[in-house]
């Protein structure tokens, strides 16, 4: 058990372990030493963790600084024996103070001592000479103060999230905008503002990065629970944040309620929130259940942020009065059980983003063509390629930007879709098999759309033939392009790819994996990251034959050469059977990481040659026979025995459950 707050706490379970005497053992951490006496039982013990020592304290702290991504000149090593006063030896204060001196370094003048010694002097006085776990808030403190005005607001927000709480950065920015936190700066647009804000929070290590997505950019952060502790109590302060039913609930507000957090729903929370006066409320967000808001719904008369994601208990009724907040901006009901939106949707003037991903709504009612300022429609279900009709109506929001999760059929939305000019992101679920004059006006909208502001395509075209018939022969490539995801029976990679320099992320599906294949693609100058796979779960013989095609065009084996990716940091190969691969010397100078998933592998050979290489993972289907699995393994220890120049490679095997993914 992970963090226990409380005596209370680990007293409410403890009854609930078995106590059988047959050696079964318990293990809990806590930062609270009356806890840890508590756990103890006859034969208990704990153990008390030692603060990191001056050397290892020093170390952190260049592991941070160099993550962040300042270089610390060997010559002139960091004084560790400020960083050990300073912080005590507690990871979490070294990581705060790397973040702080971070931000007042210049990439120019790395005077890491001038400003750790200007820290240690204002975080001094209030320390002194033996920092607590409790001495991390004073640190804290000192980071927060120090924050520009805007990214205090950014950072207090965060306290809308519970413990433990995965947080979206798309989600996060999306509401940030919405509530108006961010503006335009230095010539740059709120989108970008709001992204460098971001990224800001994290290089100050104030938030913690989780994961990132194949473009490179964060995906997931979270929040160490010290940290929320503090922006909790901050926000409670400030009457920023009203949370009920959290870790930490804020106390019952004497004031309006500005931002509501329900993060749980029990009779208790409802009765708590009944109480409240909501008039006033700008933000509202809703975890678990929707019950505690039934009857008060409609008190909530000015919201401009509504975040129901993952809701239960959310009927098509709600949806009625949720249609009466006009001067709502954002509002997500992803993962929520809804299957219609309401006509009376038209009636949000205001709204910007709309997020009904992992829903069942397929068809938006004729109104939304009202929605004149929405930028942002999330729709469809990624996993099961569930898609939103576009319809006439959608091609009349010409303000927006975002386009997600649609499927395109024949009519009059097909012949309006060129319409929509703004547009910077668009993915296309499904396609219905159209003539050949509308295969040309699907591809005429996509030619016109890059040459305006489209810079995401993604198109799932269903075996149609869209892709290898018609897209592959365009006169006129999009090549302002930064990210491309072709899905679809693609005989060979379409010539045009290869002048789209711009192009940072390249995903191609169900296409042929050749050496040619990665010629046409190894000059993209900016090329970030190439995925190739062919899904196992499409029973059609397309894929049969591409897979036969591999073998025959390549004769057994795939060639990754010199002289070209050199900006590739990812490369995903996934297939029912991968066919060999053979880096040769000098290929991908500056890959660090290689995904491979697979049923039936024929061999890797050339790792060796990847000098930058920091990260194999190699992913087995649960269906996998032995020699397989003997292939695998054989793999993972020969990849295993790479001392590359740069870097010693981690390599993990994982497996993934086939069946599951074929229901």
């Amino acid at each position: 058990m992970d963090d226990v707050w409380s005596v209370s706490a680990w007293e409410s379970i403890r009854d609930s372990f078995p106590s059988s005497g047959k050696g079964g053992r318990i293990v809990v951490t806590t930062r609270f030493k009356s806890v840890a006496e508590a756990c103890r039982r006859q034969q208990g013990s704990f153990y008390e963790h030692k603060p990191l020592a001056e050397e290892n304290s020093s170390k952190l702290f260049g592991q941070v600084i160099s993550s962040i991504g300042y270089e610390i000149c060997p010559s002139k090593p960091i004084n560790g024996g400020i960083i050990k006063k300073t912080c005590g030896g507690l990871p979490l204060a070294i990581i705060l103070v790397a973040g702080l001196v971070a931000s007042k370094l210049e990439p120019d003048k790395l005077e890491f001592d001038n400003h750790l010694d200007e820290v240690d002097k204002s975080l001094s006085q209030d320390l002194g000479n033996n920092l607590t776990t409790e001495g991390v808030t004073h640190i804290l403190n000192h980071c927060y103060h120090h924050l520009p005005a805007d990214l205090k607001t950014c950072l207090l927000y965060l306290s809308m999230f519970p413990k433990g709480c995965l947080i979206s950065r798309k989600r996060l920015i999306r509401r940030w905008i919405a509530e108006g936190f961010i503006a335009e700066k230095h010539g740059k647009i709120v989108e970008e503002v709001a992204e460098d804000c971001f990224n800001e929070l994290i290089c100050r290590n104030l938030v913690r990065a989780v994961n990132n997505s194949s473009n490179g950019k964060v995906k997931n952060c979270q929040i160490h629970d010290m940290v929320l502790e503090y922006i909790v109590a901050k926000s409670s302060d400030e009457n920023f944040i009203t949370i009920v039913g959290g870790h930490w609930q804020t106390p019952f507000p004497t004031y309006k309620v500005r931002r509501l957090s329900i993060q749980k729903s029990d009779r208790k929370e409802k009765e708590t929130v009944e109480r409240m006066k909501l008039s006033h409320v700008r933000s509202l967000t809703a975890l678990g259940s929707f019950k505690a808001l039934h009857s008060t719904l409609l008190k909530f008369q000015i919201l401009q942020v509504l975040d129901l994601e993952g809701c239960k208990d959310l009927h098509f009724n709600n949806l009625k009065d949720i249609c009466k907040m006009h001067q709502l901006k954002f509002l997500s009901l992803r993962r929520t059980d809804i299957e219609w939106i309401p006509k009376k949707i038209g009636r949000l003037e205001y709204l910007e983003v709309l997020d009904i991903r992992e829903t069942k709504v397929k068809k938006l009612p004729a109104s939304v063509e009202k929605l004149e300022q929405m930028v942002h429609l999330l729709a469809g279900n990624k996993r099961k390629r569930i898609a939103l009709k576009l319809t006439e109506g959608v091609t009349k929001m010409t303000a927006l930007q975002t386009l997600c999760g649609v499927s395109i059929c024949t009519g009059s939305a097909l012949e309006a879709l060129e319409n929509l000019t703004n547009l910077k992101k668009i993915t296309i679920y499904k396609l219905e098999s159209f003539t050949d004059r509308e295969n040309n006006l699907l591809l005429s909208a996509i030619e016109h759309l890059s040459s305006c502001s489209l810079k995401f395509l993604a198109i799932d075209d269903d075996f149609t033939g869209f892709l290898d018939k018609t897209l592959n022969a365009s006169q006129a490539p999009p090549e302002h392009l930064h990210t491309l995801g072709l899905s679809g029976k693609l005989s060979q990679v379409p010539k045009w790819i290869g002048s789209l320099h711009n192009l940072e992320k390249l995903t191609l599906s169900l296409t042929s994996l050749t050496t040619d294949n990665l010629r046409i693609l190894a000059g993209l100058p900016e090329l970030f990251s190439l995925i190739f796979s062919l899904d196992s779960t499409k029973k059609d013989a397309s894929v049969l034959k591409i897979l036969r095609d591999n073998t025959l065009q390549t004769d057994g084996i795939i060639f990754v050469e010199a002289g070209g990716f050199i900006k590739l940091k990812l490369l995903c190969f996934a297939a029912p059977v991968l066919p060999p691969l053979s880096f040769l010397e000098g290929a991908m100078p500056g890959l660090q990481r290689i995904e491979l998933r697979f049923r039936m592998v024929n061999g890797i050979y050339g790792l060796e040659n990847l000098e930058s290489l920091q990260q194999v993972l190699l992913t087995i289907s649960s269906q996998a026979p032995k020699d397989a699995r003997a292939k695998a393994s054989q793999i993972k220890e020969l990849a295993g025995m790479i001392n590359g120049k740069v870097n010693v490679p981690s390599v993990v095997l994982d497996e993934y459950n086939e069946s599951s993914e074929q229901k």
